[in-house]
């Protein structure tokens, strides 16, 4: 579902996008920051996906659903 942006892909920007988000106890995502960005439309494009992903798995803490801080990676590499 990742699309690279064509500003990027006309400049050669090639790197990490660092996203951190939380999972909350229904799964969905909320508080979508970039932590580290390589501009260029990468890091509006890594929160995009996020956003339109299917619900995550909540975390788990003595059997109960809690909410879960969490750090993503994502790269963006030219072929």
């Amino acid at each position: 579902n990742l699309r690279y942006p064509e500003a990027a892909v006309d400049r050669g920007i090639q790197g990490k996008v660092l996203v951190s988000f939380i999972i909350e106890k229904d799964g969905q995502l909320s508080n979508i920051k970039i932590i580290r960005g390589i501009g260029h439309g990468c890091d509006e494009e890594a929160i995009r996906v996020l956003e339109k992903s299917p619900k995550w798995k909540p975390g788990i803490q003595n059997k109960q659903k809690v909410r879960v801080a969490y750090t993503l990676p994502i790269n963006f590499s030219l072929p």
